[in-house]
């Protein structure tokens, strides 16, 4: 295995876990076409962790991209 698969395995992992970390302050109803709040702003940790996210997301994205132009 290369560094890319490794880096590949390690951000999917983040990622997962910081999605799975993240507030939603709308639930499933929401989602289907109830009420909610439409629009949040994100502060704090919670602004971090949605950071952290995208970058864990172009992390994966380039990982996939190098281990298919270099293999």
């Amino acid at each position: 295995m290369s560094i890319w698969n490794y880096i590949m395995i390690g951000s999917v992992a983040l990622m997962t876990l910081l999605i799975l970390l993240q507030v939603r302050g709308a639930g499933l109803g929401a989602g289907l076409g109830g009420g909610g709040e439409v629009n949040t702003v994100r502060r704090g940790s919670d602004k971090s962790i949605f950071n952290l996210t995208i970058i864990c997301a172009v992390m994966f994205a380039l990982s996939i991209i190098l281990e298919i132009i270099l293999a």
